[in-house]
């Protein structure tokens, strides 16, 4: 049984009323997401134990505030502007506000946005990493500092934190199972960067797919790209070049796809008749091209939502050594028109 004697902590509290951390530091500031009874009962507990919150003393001694970084590739990407909003969301319930910056895809930029969150004292960082990024020695000397970090969907094996993904292999072997299943044998992958972890997950599901169904690998059927629509046309030109053209294509995310997609057109293929095509995130966008693109719901918000659950019961732990968690978020193939022949 807890002791109430002790020097009161949010922590305390919460195991005495049987809610969470999160829950209690909400309830001392009268949110409206709490309810008005859990409140009573949290603000005479606190009285009991003359526990009296000193934001500036406890922002001072932990050096932090009730601010969250968020650093994201790019705001204009559907995928994370939905992440982004999941996040703020449970932030927001929990007392938090975010700031959030964008690394455009560039690691000097990703290792500025990291001085520049720390600097402001923020309570905890949460990222996903830019394509050019192959290490994490940014993050690691944030976790040495003592600041929680979440990375999420584009994660990094040699930084111990706690992340959120998706399962890639699975998402991609569905998506070319189902190009199989609608009677295409020859299939082109537009692979992302060789050392970014999604990209081989989904290179992976790729393989798996063609062998369990009898189809044979051809290194010419793939090609690595960057992760955005511009490189997703000049991808599709060097499978289209190929004096055996693809009847299908398999793209590593929805702005390679939608890019694949109006270069097919533009050349004067027909989508499905001719090529296939499936994306990999389902983006707004995807619903707005003709046809419309078959992709694999990733879940944004809801991974959003899942990264800052994590960092907030970091920020709120008083446990001297975390054990990092990672969260796989299921994904979901959405079939539209741009695989399915009439």
């Amino acid at each position: 049984m807890t002791n109430i004697n002790k020097t009161p902590t949010l922590k305390i509290i919460a195991e005495i009323i049987g809610c969470s951390a999160s829950t209690v530091s909400r309830a001392l500031q009268d949110h409206p997401g709490i309810s008005q009874d859990t409140k009573k009962r949290i603000c005479e507990m606190a009285k009991k134990m003359d526990y009296s919150p000193d934001s500036v003393a406890r922002s001072l001694q932990k050096k932090s505030t009730t601010t969250i970084g968020v650093i994201v590739p790019e705001i204009r990407h559907d995928f994370f502007s939905s992440a982004i909003d999941g996040i703020e969301d449970r932030a927001y319930q929990a007392g938090y506000t975010i700031i959030v910056s964008k690394s455009n895809e560039d690691y000097n930029r990703e290792v500025l946005n990291t001085r520049s969150l720390t600097s402001n004292r923020v309570a905890g960082i949460i990222a996903s990493v830019a394509q050019t990024t192959r290490d994490g020695q940014h993050f690691l000397a944030i976790r040495k500092r003592g600041i929680p970090v979440v990375l999420f969907d584009r994660v990094l094996e040699d930084v111990d934190v706690s992340k959120v993904i998706v399962d890639d292999y699975v998402g991609a072997y569905n998506s070319v199972k189902h190009l199989i299943d609608c009677g295409c044998i020859r299939i082109g992958h537009l692979s992302g960067p060789k050392h970014l972890k999604i990209s081989n997950a989904r290179l992976r599901g790729y393989k798996a797919a063609l062998e369990n169904a009898g189809i044979g690998y051809d290194d010419n059927l793939v090609v690595t790209v960057e992760l955005d629509e511009k490189h997703g046309m000049e991808g599709v030109r060097q499978l289209l070049n190929l004096e055996n053209k693809p009847d299908a294509i398999f793209a590593i995310n929805d702005p390679v796809a939608v890019g694949a997609h109006k270069e097919i057109q533009s050349q004067g293929y027909i989508i499905p008749d001719d090529i296939s095509i499936t994306g990999f995130s389902n983006n707004p966008i995807t619903e707005m091209i003709e046809p419309q693109l078959t992709t694999v719901d990733q879940h944004g918000y809801k991974m959003g939502q899942m990264a800052a659950e994590l960092i907030l019961d970091e920020i709120n732990s008083d446990q001297v050594d975390w054990a990092p968690e990672t969260r796989i978020v299921e994904t979901e193939l959405i079939i539209r028109g741009s695989t399915v022949k009439n």
